[in-house]
């Protein structure tokens, strides 16, 4: 859960204050990898002026935030190994290579194991498309945000195969894919990652609220100056999006969009 470190006795309305909400958690934070800046190339045109926005701007990380991320479970068994042995034998650089754009499917189909053994590339694209889904209630919840009229992004690592998880899920249909890693060429929680994303918008820092499972990604934004919450739970995100002053109407039941199977 994530919490601010003073106790929330009100509501806030944004923009907030210069100085952002604090959040902390008690979970453990993982590994930092740091990741290289390099120039920044917006290919759509997202912002708007500030006075036509309804603020904040939600942003959110995509795997195991949005969707399920079958690195954990469905890709050890694809390759007949533990989650431990994949991690031991696996390139301990490549897939960090791929979400930044660095290297293409290809290269990484090369190099993705240190031993550099070959392996069926589109069997694993099947069996990670297969694994893909949301999380439970988040489909929920994007939809609820969506007819509050808040504009919504992702804000995520992951390499060109987001394309995958779009034509499965239609993602797009809440948010946009404005600032992957593979198009950036940078990495959370790298603060250059954070302030490209806060210029490109045209907002304060604080004018964001940003929504990950990691806490090094989450303690990176308020650094910025995010907002930021560490996602445990749709129910939990809920509760805190409503603590921060989001408007989230309540739905008897949600008719959800026909997608791709």
């Amino acid at each position: 859960m994530a919490v601010l470190t003073r106790s929330i006795a009100h509501t806030f309305q944004f923009p907030l204050p210069a100085t952002p909400a604090r959040f902390t958690n008690m979970a453990p934070p993982t590994t930092n990898i740091r990741s290289r800046a390099s120039a920044v190339s917006f290919s759509d045109n997202t912002a708007a002026p500030v006075s036509s926005r309804k603020l904040p701007v939600l942003l959110f990380d995509i795997m195991d935030t949005i969707v399920r991320d079958p690195f954990y479970e469905d890709i050890p068994a694809f390759f007949g190994m533990s989650l431990k042995e994949l991690i031991g034998c696996k390139h301990p650089t490549s897939w960090i290579e791929f979400e930044k754009g660095l290297i293409d499917e290809v290269e990484l189909a090369q190099n993705f194991f240190k031993d550099g053994r070959p392996f069926d590339l589109e069997g694993l694209k099947t069996c990670m498309r297969n694994g893909y889904s949301y999380i439970d209630g988040v489909e929920e919840l994007l939809h609820d945000l969506r007819e509050s009229h808040y504009k919504m992004h992702a804000f995520t690592n992951y390499p060109v195969w987001y394309q995958i998880i779009e034509d499965k899920l239609r993602i797009s249909k809440f948010l946009s894919w404005t600032f992957c890693s593979c198009k950036l060429g940078k990495r959370k929680p790298d603060p250059n990652f954070y302030t490209d994303v806060v210029r490109h918008l045209e907002v304060d820092p604080s004018d964001c609220i940003f929504v990950d499972d990691r806490l090094k990604n989450v303690e990176a934004a308020l650094e910025v100056g995010i907002v930021g919450l560490q996602f445990k739970s749709v129910d939990q995100l809920r509760k805190d999006l409503c603590l921060l002053g989001i408007d989230i109407p309540m739905k008897d039941k949600l008719v959800v969009e026909e997608r791709a199977p």
